[in-house]
C-alpha cells in the first residue's frame, strides 16, 4: 500500500525521533500456505444512521492497467468529483472493485478545492484516463480518508466523528493493479457514507517499519544482493521509490537483515486512536502494533499473529485510546521468504533481497491508524 513517502513528511510533523531494529524472533514455520484469492466482502450495507446518506461514485470509464518497464504492477490515480451530495463528513466508505483479479488495493485521498486544479493538470497531461502515481496521490498534502485491501469492509466508528469533505473538494482514487493473476479492464466504484452533521474531524496516521528480508536458504541470484534489489525497485517504479528504504532508515534507524523488523515512533501531540489496520504483502506472516512497549502501561493495540492478505479489515478499538507526548507506538512485522516458492503468484519470481517496495513481489510493513485530535 503506497502513499508512504507522501505521508512521511506529514508523519514527521508528529514524530520527534524513532528507533528501529531487528527482533531476534525467528520466522514462524510455514506450516500452511496462505490463501490469497482477493475475495470481496458481499455483506449488505449497514443501515444509515441519523443525518447520513449514501453517495456512490464510479470511475468515468474503464481502465486497462499496464505496468511500466515490463512490470506487472500499475499504480493509477483517478480524479473523482463527489459533487454537492458528497460534501459534509465522511463517516464510512465501501470500495467496490469490479475486476478483483487485478485490484491489489485502493486508497482515497481528499483534495481541498485549491488542490483540485493541480490534479486536473496531471490528469490532462497523462495519456488515457488518470495518471501514474507510485509515490502517492501526486498532490502535496492530500488527505488520506479511506482505503481498501482484500477482506476490508465498511467499518463504522462512533457517529460523532468523520473525515471532513468541504464543498468543492474532490477525491483521488489511487488503485494498485497487479496483472499476475488476471487481466482486462476495471471500472471500480466507491460508496460513501456522508453526514450533514457537524462532527469531530478524523485523520489517518501511518506507522511504518523497514523491511530487510534476505533471500531464503538455498536461494541465489543477482537480486539477492541488497544494492541490486533496491536498484531494481528504482528501475520498475522510479528513483523516489528506490529512496524509500533509505527514508525508513532515517526515520527508524538502521535495521539488521532478518525476518522480523520493528520501528518505535514517539508521538509528541495528544490524540485519540479509534481503529487500526496492518498492511503487508504476500510474504507477510504477522503484524503487531503496541503502545509504550516495555513499560508498566504497555498495551497491544493490534495483533495479527497469522497474517492473511485477504483479511486486512480495519479493527476498531473497544474504546478510543488516548496518546500524547512521550508515548511510543511500535509496529512489528515478520515476513517469510520461503513463501515465495509456495504461492502461485510468486513462484516464478526471481529470488530477491526484499525491501520496502510498491510491487506485489516486494513488501511493506505499515500500521494504519484512524485518529482524532
Amino acid at each position: 500500500m503506497n502513499g508512504l513517502r507522501g505521508s512521511l513528511a506529514a508523519l514527521l510533523v508528529l514524530v520527534v525521533t524513532a528507533a528501529c531494529g531487528t527482533q531476534e524472533t525467528a520466522a514462524p514455520a510455514p506450516a500452511a500456505t496462505p490463501k490469497h484469492g482477493h475475495a470481496a466482502t458481499k455483506a449488505p450495507a449497514q443501515p444509515l444512521r441519523d443525518g447520513e446518506r449514501f453517495v456512490t461514485l464510479t470511475m468515468p470509464e474503464p481502465y486497462t492497467p499496464k505496468g511500466p518497464n515490463g512490470g506487472s504492477d500499475d499504480y493509477r490515480c483517478f480524479l473523482i468529483d463527489p459533487g454537492t451530495q458528497g460534501a459534509g463528513f465522511l463517516t464510512g466508505a465501501q470500495f467496490q472493485p469490479l475486476n478483483l483479479a487485478i485490484v491489489h488495493h485502493a486508497i482515497f485521498f481528499r483534495l481541498a478545492p485549491e488542490q483540485v486544479a493541480e490534479a486536473k493538470k496531471m490528469d490532462a497531461a497523462a495519456p488515457g484516463q488518470g495518471w501514474t502515481c507510485f509515490a502517492d496521490a501526486g498532490v502535496r498534502e492530500a488527505g488520506w480518508v479511506a482505503h481498501w485491501a482484500p477482506g476490508d469492509r465498511e467499518t463504522l466508528l462512533d457517529p460523532r466523528y468523520g473525515h471532513p469533505i468541504p464543498p468543492g473538494s474532490q477525491l483521488v482514487m489511487q488503485v494498485h493493479y497487479n496483472t499476475r493473476a488476471g487481466d482486462g479492464a476495471d471500472q471500480s466504484a466507491i460508496r460513501l457514507r456522508v453526514s450533514d452533521k457537524q462532527l469531530q474531524p478524523l485523520g489517518t496516521a501511518l506507522f511504518p517499519a523497514a523491511v530487510e528480508l534476505p533471500c531464503a536458504a538455498g536461494e541465489s541470484g543477482p537480486l539477492c544482493e541488497r544494492e541490486a534489489a533496491v536498484a531494481d525497485i528504482g528501475r520498475r517504479f522510479g528513483e523516489e521509490s528506490a529512496r524509500t528504504p533509505g527514508s525508513l532508515t532515517e526515520l527508524c534507524g538502521p535495521a539488521r537483515p532478518g525476518p522480523t523488523q520493528h520501528c518505535d515512533i514517539p508521538v509528541p501531540q495528544e490524540g485519540l486512536l479509534h481503529a487500526l489496520a496492518g498492511h503487508m504483502h504476500l510474504l507477510g506472516r504477522s503484524i503487531k502494533i503496541e503502545l509504550n512497549p516495555g513499560t508498566p502501561g504497555a498495551r497491544t493495540l493490534l495483533d495479527v499473529p497469522e497474517y492473511d492478505f485477504d483479511d486486512q479489515a480495519l479493527r476498531p478499538l473497544p474504546a478510543p485510546v488516548k496518546v500524547g507526548e512521550g508515548d511510543v507506538v511500535r509496529v512489528t512485522c515478520t515476513h517469510d521468504a520461503k513463501l515465495r516458492s509456495m504461492l502461485p503468484q510468486l513462484e516464478k519470481e526471481p529470488a530477491r533481497y526484499v525491501v520496502w517496495g510498491e510491487g506485489t513481489a516486494d513488501e511493506m510493513c505499515l500500521g494504519i491508524a484512524i485518529m482524532s485530535a
